[in-house]
């Protein structure tokens, strides 16, 4: 029998560390604050977009655009309303929320934002689009990923890309009356917000935000980075709001003149200002307002803007 001194010690046992109190409200203070931080990102992306000029038939500081229904001042009011939204949506993005709580929080929005404009519709497409995309955000921040477009837009994909494909299959009767979008997507055959959203916004991440920072990159500001973004989106999107006031004829029109505007070096070209006035002014006298390619603009704003980028001016 061997003595005391002979045993062999037993491996110690690694017991699992639980959280102190203090550190998880000290996550939970800076998540919040993240939250919040991200919030003030959207709208100011929102804000970008609506201060821009020249912006073809669409509301801005200096006139309506194609619309009789709606100021600078009722976007104001519209983005004023959709402060808590974003903030909401982040922090259900942030803890795991299932599709369908992002989709009540996105309607409670609308109701919001249709009672402050009373009853204008300024930004539903963008409610939904940068709404899943704080979602994402915040969702890859509770995972202590780093922000880049790719890790946002898997993450959006891989948490929700199965519920957004059914979203945008399936459309109740009520959907269909409320929403211009919905029933111009079927008379078309053409792709809206939710088959943007079911693929990843491959507008925003694949056009929208590399000419974006292409532009910035070859040392031109951001008022001159939002213009090319917009008028490559309004190239290469089919934006229902576009069929819905000026059918095909006009949908074709407006990719036309967005191709001449980039092929002519959009605003490398010296009188890139005068070009983009006067396709605003010919897109006002033919009432067409491409509200859906605006809507990706702020999106791509904002995805820049979470990853670190700026946009003087």
């Amino acid at each position: 029998m061997r003595g005391v001194d002979q045993l062999v010690p037993l491996p110690a046992m690694r017991l699992p560390v639980a959280v102190h109190y203090t550190e998880r409200r000290r996550r939970q203070r800076r998540q919040q604050v993240f939250c919040r931080e991200l919030a003030r990102m959207a709208l100011r992306s929102l804000h970008q977009e609506l201060t821009l000029y020249p912006k073809p038939g669409l509301v801005s500081p200096v006139d309506n655009g194609s619309h009789d229904d709606m100021t600078a001042a009722t976007f104001l009011r519209s983005l004023f309303s959709l402060r808590r939204y974003f903030s909401d949506i982040a922090a259900a993005g942030m803890a795991g929320a299932s599709f369908s709580e992002l989709k009540r929080l996105g309607i409670e929005a609308e109701q919001r934002m249709l009672k402050a404009t009373g009853g204008v519709n300024t930004h539903r497409g963008a409610i939904f689009c940068l709404g899943m995309l704080c979602a994402a955000i915040a969702c890859c921040r509770s995972q202590e990923m780093t922000l880049s477009p790719q890790a946002i837009r898997a993450t959006l994909l891989i948490r929700w890309g199965d519920a957004l494909t059914g979203h945008t299959n399936s459309t109740s009767k009520t959907e269909e009356t409320a929403s211009h979008g919905l029933r111009v997507a079927a008379r078309h055959a053409v792709g809206g917000a939710r088959e943007e959203g079911a693929l990843g916004f491959p507008s925003v991440f694949e056009i929208a935000l590399p000419q974006l920072q292409a532009t910035l990159a070859a040392g031109r500001d951001g008022h001159c980075a939002k213009t090319d973004a917009l008028f490559a989106l309004m190239a290469h999107v089919s934006d229902t709001n576009v069929y819905h006031r000026g059918g095909a004829a006009g949908a074709a029109l407006v990719q036309q003149r967005s191709r001449e505007f980039l092929t002519c070096g959009g605003t490398a070209d010296a009188a890139w200002l005068e070009r983009a006035e006067a396709v605003h002014h010919e897109f006002v006298e033919r009432r067409l307002s491409p509200g859906g390619a605006a809507d990706l603009l702020a999106a791509a704003c904002l995805i820049h803007a979470a990853c670190g980028g700026e946009l003087a001016a």
